[in-house]
C-alpha cells in the first residue's frame, strides 16, 4: 500500500554525513601523483620492514635468551640514529630529497640481504645481527629527514594533516600485516622468508621511486655542516612548541615502549602463540583512527591533543602489564595503538604547518631524534628494567612514569597548550607563503630521466 503524501524523511542521509565525516580525508591522493608514488612505495617497503622488524629480536632472543641482548639492539641502533639523522637532516636541505631518499633505500635493501645470508648460515652468527642493526639505523637517519621534507612540497598546506593521517594509514596496514604474516612465517617457514621479503619489497619500492619528480634544494642552499645543523637547532630552541611537541613524544616512548620484551612477555602469558599479535596490536590500533581520522582536520589545538594523547598511551600500557588474561593485554596494546596514532598525526600536523621548506629536512632530522631515539632508548630501560625486576614490572611501572611525564610536560609547556593551528604567527605565515606561491610546487617538477636509483 503506497501513499500519495511526500515521502517522510530518512535519517540515512545525515548518517551517511557522518561517517563521511570520519573517513580519511583523501584530498591529498587525489591532488598529487607524487604523494600517491611516495605512498605506495612506503606501504611496500614498510609491510617488508616489519616482518623484519619481528624477525630480529625473535632471532637474538632464539640465539642469546636474553632479555638485556635484545634490549642491546636499541643501544647499537641509538647512536648512529643521532648522527646521521641530524646529518641526513642538513643533506636533505642541500641536496635532491629524491636521489638521497632512493640511494638510501637501495643502501637499506642490501642490508636485509645480509641478514638473510646471515640467517641461511649453520650457525648464524650473533655480530651480524647488531651490526646490521646499527647500519639500517644510520641509513634511517640519512633518509627519513628527506622522506619527510618532501611531503609538505609535493601536497598543499591546507592537506597536511590529512596527508599525515594517509601515511600513517599506510604504515599502519604494513605494521599489522606485517607481523602478522610474520607471526606465521616464522612459526612455520623460518626467519630466512621473513628477511628475503623484506629484500623484495625494497626493490619493488624503489621501482615506484624512480617515478617520483625531482626535488631539487633550494638555489641558495649550502653544503651540509655543522654550521647548518645548528642553525636547524638554533630555530627549534626557538620554537618552543616545538620543542614541547618533542618532548613529550621522547617521555613517552622512553618510558612507555615495551616492544623489545614482547617474545618474553607472550611466554610470561604462556601464549608464545600471539606474539605475531602482540606486535599487530599497536599499529591495529594506530589503523582504527587513521581509518577514522577525517575528524582530526577539525581539531586546531594540536598541543593538547598531543598532550593527552600521550597520557592515554602511558595509561594503556602501565593497564597492559598488569593484566595476566593475554585477550585484555593485546586490547589494551591496541588502545595504546590508537592513542599513539593520535599523537602522531597532531605532532606532524604542527610541524608540517609551521617549519619553512628551507630548513624542514634539518628540523625533520631534529624530529628523528625524538620519534626515532626514543623507541631506541625505551628498548634499553625496558629491556633492563626487566632483568633487574620483571617482565610485567617493566612493562607496567613504564606506563605509570609515561603518565607522570607527561602530565609535568603539559604544566611545564604553556606555549604547546595554548598552540591554535588557526592563530599560530608560523602556521598562518607558512598559509600566506603557500598562498603567495612561495611554498611547495603545486605541479610536478619533471623527472630527472638520469637519475640514480630508490624509496619511501
Amino acid at each position: 500500500m503506497t501513499s500519495d503524501g511526500p515521502p517522510l524523511p530518512t535519517a540515512a542521509p545525515a548518517a551517511r554525513r557522518r561517517l563521511t565525516a570520519l573517513l580519511p580525508d583523501l584530498a591529498p591522493w587525489r591532488s598529487s601523483r607524487d604523494f600517491r608514488l611516495l605512498w605506495c612505495a612506503g606501504a611496500i617497503t614498510v609491510f617488508g620492514s616489519f616482518l623484519t622488524f619481528v624477525a630480529l629480536p625473535l632471532q637474538v632472543k632464539e640465539l642469546t635468551g636474553s632479555t638485556v641482548a635484545v634490549g642491546a639492539l636499541g643501544a647499537v641502533e641509538l647512536v648512529p640514529l643521532i648522527v646521521f639523522g641530524l646529518y641526513g637532516g642538513a643533506l636533505a636541505d642541500a641536496m635532491d630529497r629524491r636521489r638521497l631518499v632512493i640511494w638510501t633505500e637501495v643502501a637499506l635493501g642490501l642490508s636485509s640481504a645480509l641478514l638473510l645470508l646471515n640467517s641461511l648460515l649453520p650457525d648464524p652468527l650473533v655480530w651480524p645481527l647488531y651490526a646490521t642493526a646499527a647500519v639500517s639505523s644510520a641509513l634511517t637517519g640519512l633518509q627519513r629527514p628527506a622522506l619527510d621534507a618532501i611531503v609538505p612540497r609535493i601536497v598543499p598546506h591546507d592537506q597536511l594533516p590529512a596527508a599525515a593521517a594517509l601515511n600513517s594509514l599506510r604504515r599502519q596496514i604494513g605494521a599489522v600485516a606485517g607481523p602478522a604474516l610474520a607471526g606465521g612465517l616464522l612459526a612455520y617457514a623460518g626467519l630466512t622468508w621473513a628477511y628475503a621479503i623484506d629484500v623484495v619489497t625494497y626493490a619493488l619500492s624503489v621501482v615506484l621511486a624512480l617515478k617520483l619528480a625531482s626535488q631539487p634544494a633550494a638555489h641558495d642552499a649550502t653544503k651540509p655542516s655543522l654550521r647548518r645543523i645548528a642553525e636547524g637547532a638554533r630555530y627549534a630552541w626557538s620554537r618552543k612548541e616545538l620543542l614541547g611537541s618533542y618532548a613529550i613524544d621522547l617521555t613517552a616512548m622512553l618510558f612507555a615502549f615495551p616492544l623489545a620484551i614482547f617474545p618474553f612477555l607472550a611466554d610470561d602469558l604462556h601464549a608464545p602463540w600471539a606474539l605475531g599479535l602482540m606486535y599487530a596490536t599497536l599499529p591495529a590500533g594506530s589503523l582504527l583512527v587513521s581509518l577514522t581520522s577525517g575528524w582530526t582536520s577539525r581539531v586546531h589545538r594540536h598541543g593538547r591533543a598531543i598532550a593527552l594523547a600521550a597520557a592515554g598511551w602511558g595509561l594503556s600500557i602501565a593497564a597492559a602489564g598488569q593484566l595476566h588474561n593475554v585477550w585484555l593485554v593485546l586490547l589494551f596494546l591496541t588502545l595504546a595503538g590508537s592513542f599513539d596514532m593520535i599523537s602522531g598525526i597532531f605532532r606532524s600536523a604542527l610541524w608540517n604547518q609551521t617549519i619553512p621548506d628551507e630548513l624542514r629536512g634539518r628540523l625533520a632530522g631534529i624530529e628523528l631524534l625524538s620519534y626515532a631515539a626514543g623507541p631506541q632508548l625505551g628498548q634499553i630501560r625496558v629491556g633492563g628494567m626487566a632483568a633487574l625486576t620483571s617482565v610485567r614490572t617493566s612493562v607496567s611501572v613504564g606506563g605509570v612514569l609515561c603518565f607522570a611525564g607527561v602530565g609535568l610536560l603539559a604544566l611545564g609547556l604553556p606555549k604547546l597548550m595554548a598552540y591554535d593551528s588557526r592563530t599560530d604567527e608560523h602556521a598562518r605565515r607558512m598559509r600566506e607563503r603557500r598562498a603567495a606561491g612561495g611554498g611547495a610546487p603545486t605541479t610536478p617538477v619533471p623527472k630527472d630521466l638520469d637519475a640514480d636509483p630508490a624509496t619511501a
